[in-house]
């Protein structure tokens, strides 16, 4: 008889894991305590309006194509990919920049916006490649022991790592322009931290984009763990939606199975955890059952900012770019502001994904589903969201209609769906509204994140944002891939390594 292994949460990671173990013969079930696939990559519809929950970029799709291959699938039978060309648009005081993963036309459009850092870019992109080359190997494999830092792949690495230097330092080797600098640092800012702060070695970021491109799947990014979940229930597995799990069921440290929240027990070999990590540690366990992530060590862990989302059904097309990111007129006050003493900003950094035009299934005909997303301190802070909230959403708008051209965007809407952080944490389950997880700081990276194989119970893993390798589609997705090969390899199994990193099929 097959072992049993239960994930907790369908969002990307867990179903990722679910879908590769389901196809190497176990017996998988998913218990999902929301009536939809997805978590914090889910969907929702407003009156003919679909927007994305939260990740609303695509990149690295080689990863999402070798997991459906591990598990006999073939991932375009289930998604439909269209690459954006113009990646993203980044609006600064003066003028904007338009990404493209065109090198050529890249270094072109550079030059032009700042003349003399377009050979910069080259540079950054053949020294950041060969980076990845490095860290690949860190980022699909086990980091659960300090020996680990001595193996060959990790040395190898440490020379491209540049941990002594800043991202905001590393990308000054490279450009002398600051708004250049900007185009390529602001992800850092999802990972819980100020570019400024942040490991040099998270350059990877912007460079997986110009690398690897930018994707839009047709319905959104939201149908990427409802094709894992589609494959999954081909291959035998079970997902129960609408049953959450209550208890992890402990003889011990050992986890015997869950009880969920409608009193029923059950039995498992293995139980993989994708909740978010915060939530799952102080909710899953009894108080006093974990030492290491007990509440009050847990509270003083780095974790991410929060989000303050908009969504917005309009009765207007706009012809601009898919994706769009204006920036604060004091990019770095801004950073601090909602990562460091975290106090609620009013010179705003803001995303638009204006998805509609790439993809007309996402509003009726003539009109936009318009994600609108302004990065805000998570709940550490002391914000009174439901006090703030009116005032956030109208300075949002304002600050989109007077630096950008989504403008009147007041007269044109039909539908709207506001996000605090405060929602975050209670509706949508996420600990201290932090959507990007615990930061990734030196003290919580590799070793030192929540192991894949969670170190405080046995027959417990994790997947998701807050172990290894991090938070991030991609990421989250290599994270799946660990625990997967973990579990396997601990009953008896054979796992496929894929070296090359650049494996890309229809999607180009």
């Amino acid at each position: 008889m097959a072992r049993k292994i239960i994930v907790i949460g369908a969002g990307p990671g867990g179903m990722a894991a679910a879908l590769q173990l389901a196809g190497k013969g176990y017996d998988v079930h998913v218990y999902e305590k929301q009536k939809y696939i997805g978590g914090r990559n889910s969907s929702f519809e407003m009156n003919g309006f679909t927007f994305d929950l939260g990740p609303t970029f695509l990149s690295m799709v080689h990863l999402a194509e070798e997991i459906f291959e591990e598990s006999g699938k073939y991932l375009y039978d289930y998604l439909d990919l269209k690459e954006i060309d113009d990646m993203y648009e980044l609006i600064f005081d003066d003028k904007s920049l338009h990404m493209t993963r065109d090198p050529e036309e890249m270094k072109r459009r550079i030059e032009a916006f700042a003349p003399g850092d377009g050979k910069g870019y080259m540079a950054f992109i053949k020294d950041t490649e060969k980076k990845m080359e490095r860290l690949t190997p860190i980022l699909q494999n086990r980091m659960d022991r300090f020996r680990h830092y001595l193996s060959w792949r990790v040395l190898r690495a440490i020379p491209k790592l540049t941990l002594t230097k800043s991202l905001y330092d590393v990308l000054s080797k490279y450009f002398h322009d600051e708004r250049v600098k900007l185009a390529f640092t602001f992800q850092s800012k999802y990972l819980g931290m100020s570019p400024w702060e942040c490991p040099g070695a998270f350059s990877i970021l912007s460079y997986m984009e110009h690398a690897y491109g930018v994707y839009h799947p047709i319905g959104g990014v939201n149908q990427l763990p409802k094709a894992m979940a589609k494959a999954f229930e081909e291959l035998g597995g079970t997902i129960h939606l609408g049953q959450g799990v209550d208890k992890l069921i402990l003889d011990g440290r050992k986890v015997k199975g869950v009880k969920l929240q409608s009193g029923e027990e059950v039995p498992a070999d293995e139980v993989v955890i994708n909740g978010d990590f915060g939530h799952a540690v102080t909710n899953l366990v009894e108080e006093g059952s974990l030492k290491k992530y007990a509440r009050e060590k847990l509270d003083r862990k780095k974790f991410s900012c929060s989000t303050f989302m908009i969504y917005l059904g309009v009765d207007k097309k706009f012809d601009l770019p898919h994706h769009t990111i204006l920036f604060s007129e004091d990019y770095k006050k801004y950073v601090e502001e909602i990562t460091k003493s975290y106090s609620l900003p009013e010179d705003l950094s803001i995303y638009v994904q204006n998805a509609s035009v790439t993809d007309p299934t996402l509003a009726p005909e003539g009109k936009s589903a318009l994600y609108i997303l302004a990065p805000v301190p998570s709940n550490m802070s002391a914000i009174d969201w439901d006090k703030e909230k009116g005032a956030f959403r109208d300075l949002m708008l304002k600050t989109l209609h007077e630096r950008t051209e989504f403008k009147d965007l007041e007269m044109h809407i039909e539908e709207e769906r506001i996000l605090t952080p405060k929602d975050w944490e209670n509706e949508i389950f996420v600990y201290k509204g932090a959507t990007f997880n615990l930061a990734h700081n030196l003290t919580q990276m590799m070793v030192l994140r929540p192991h894949n194989e969670f170190e405080e119970l046995d027959h417990a893993w994790l997947v998701g944002g807050g172990t290894h390798p991090g938070s991030g589609l991609p990421t989250i997705l290599e994270s799946a891939r660990i625990t997967a090969n973990m579990i396997h390899e601990k009953h008896g199994g054979k796992t496929v390594t894929y070296k090359s990193g650049k494996r890309m099929g229809k999607a180009l």
